[in-house]
């Protein structure tokens, strides 16, 4: 991972080309320009949340930034905190101007079901801080609409993430559920329209 700051980190892919950085930092000059809507995808969590950039124009997608914010061990209210500074930082850099994210999973621990609430919470206001709008999709409708298949393990939802958006490696577990779930927005989501992915599924667990 190439450290962008104390709070959050960018995901290194190789280059795709001449001229474009593999650092996930750098913005396409091209995809910025062209681009209809940018959306930043969020998979929220009190250890760390995952972040992801990219922009639809028209039928297409192209990948702009992803990565991970951290926090630090400690009081909840300095975690909560770190997620809101590297939010607002993250839409700060790349100017989103929609937000999607994942809904709270409700589990048999009613105690970590809590936390995960309070950090998706801090997720929200830190998108409605800077004016943006917010979807909420449950993992199952992200996992649908990316992979086609609703119980998709992480691996097969990292693994399409990367086919639709043409990146040279598999983005982080974190990085890649945050831009499945923007992609998920792109789909359909607030009207945006259904997005073209014909040609590629998943068989198998695998990839064709």
């Amino acid at each position: 991972m190439a450290r962008r700051s104390s709070r959050f980190y960018g995901l290194s892919l190789p280059e795709r080309g001449k001229g474009n950085s593999s650092r996930s930092s750098t913005l396409n000059p091209q995809a910025s320009q062209n681009s209809n809507v940018r959306i930043l995808g969020i998979d929220p969590g009190l250890t760390i949340t995952g972040y992801g950039v990219l922009d639809k124009n028209g039928s297409k997608l192209a990948y702009i930034a992803s990565g991970r914010i951290r926090t630090p061990a400690g009081e909840l209210a300095h975690r909560l905190k770190a997620i809101l500074d590297g939010l607002s930082e993250v839409i700060t850099a790349h100017r989103p101007v929609q937000v999607a994210l994942e809904q709270v999973f409700v589990n048999v621990n009613a105690k970590s079901t809590l936390l995960l609430g309070q950090a998706r919470g801090t997720a929200v206001c830190a998108a409605v801080l800077h004016g943006l709008p917010v979807a909420e999709y449950t993992a199952l409708q992200v996992k649908q609409a990316v992979v086609g298949n609703g119980h998709a393990r992480k691996e097969q939802v990292q693994a399409m993430v990367r086919r639709l958006l043409d990146l040279g490696g598999d983005p982080s577990p974190d990085a890649a559920d945050a831009l499945a779930c923007a992609i998920c927005h792109a789909h359909g989501g607030q009207g945006l329209g259904k997005l073209a992915t014909a040609g590629y599924r998943m068989k198998r667990g695998r990839l064709v």
